[in-house]
């Protein structure tokens, strides 16, 4: 018989309530998790009915926080996003009504149905994490994770983001359908009540966790092995990849190196660790630098997609050999 307890550590426990409502997508619990703790933002691309939605939802009941849900579609506007300045007739005044963006957790879904302006009006707040409606300006709830999705499915009536706005997503989290046992629990928790997450931790002691984590160590030469990997991605020759080279048009920025070490400290605090290994950088490195790389047309007609760069790269950059030592 097996224990059913949850494990001790305090982000391992909202994993484990979420996975009471969630049946598998292991790999996108944990880079949310991830993603909460190093202040990232996600972007999930997966086909509709993969559960993305109560993914989000249960992670917000679990750590008690306030969850919003916004569609975009082509005729979305900014302030039905950021909010607006409405005005009172009784009383003569204008008055702010704060938009969906004011949640601790934001679903995003189609990011990629609005237009431009829309799309801005989002990447704004996730960058600064502030609204200016008029003459003020608003914070929105810490911590705050935004949470956006693709379908692959589609093209047409679609606004793709520009790489320099896709960027400033931490990670890009690919969902594939679910095993054919999964599906069938998934069926079987269908025909019964659910049931709900219970809060494990509140916001406030993941703004915390935040700070604990920062904490973690980071040896100089797991820095060195992240900077190494983001310049083999603009430079496949320097690394022994030549025939790389004519798929990729331009490689990953700057923010893909601190990405990929802010989110392998993250990673390994939820995992009970007090420093990072390399591992932990080649763990996140697919969903890191995917939607970071902008691929030639040669790629598309030879069928080379971001992963199968990456997964090379990954191949032909030594991890380094760091000595665990007591602090």
């Amino acid at each position: 018989m097996t224990s059913t307890e949850p494990p001790a550590h305090p982000l391992e426990q909202v994993l484990f309530e979420v996975k009471r409502t969630i049946v598998g997508q292991d790999a996108l619990l944990e880079r949310m998790a991830v993603a909460l703790v190093a202040d990232g933002h996600l972007l999930v691309e997966g086909v509709p009915g993969l559960a993305k939605t109560l993914a989000v939802r249960s992670l917000a009941a679990a750590i008690d926080g306030s969850f919003q849900r916004v569609q975009f579609t082509p005729d979305l506007v900014p302030a039905d996003l950021v909010g607006t300045r409405v005005y009172h007739q009784q009383s003569g005044e204008f008055r702010t009504e704060l938009g969906p963006v004011f949640a601790n957790l934001l679903l995003a879904d189609e990011i990629n149905r609005a237009p431009a302006k829309v799309q801005s009006a989002l990447l704004e707040v996730m960058q600064e994490h502030q609204v200016t409606i008029g003459r003020e300006t608003f914070k929105v709830p810490e911590p705050f994770l935004v949470m956006a999705t693709e379908n692959p499915i589609e093209s047409e009536g679609t606004y793709p983001l520009p790489e320099a706005q896709v960027d400033r997503f931490m990670m890009k989290v690919v969902v594939d359908y679910p095993t054919q046992s999964e599906e069938q629990a998934i069926v079987e928790r269908a025909l019964r009540p659910p049931e709900p997450p219970q809060p494990t931790v509140t916001t406030d002691d993941l703004v915390a966790m935040r700070a604990r984590a920062r904490q973690v160590y980071v040896d100089p030469a797991v820095v060195d092995y992240a900077v190494r990997l983001v310049a083999v991605t603009r430079s496949p020759g320097t690394a022994g990849l030549g025939e790389l080279e004519r798929y990729v048009t331009y490689g990953a920025s700057p923010r893909a190196s601190i990405a990929l070490v802010t989110g392998a400290r993250a990673l390994a605090f939820l995992r009970g660790r007090e420093y990072v290994l390399p591992h932990d950088l080649s763990e996140l490195a697919l969903d890191v630098l995917r939607h970071r790389l902008v691929l030639s047309y040669e790629a598309l007609a030879d069928d080379v997609d971001a992963d199968t760069i990456i997964t090379r790269v990954l191949g032909a950059v030594r991890a380094p050999d760091v000595v665990l030592r007591n602090r």
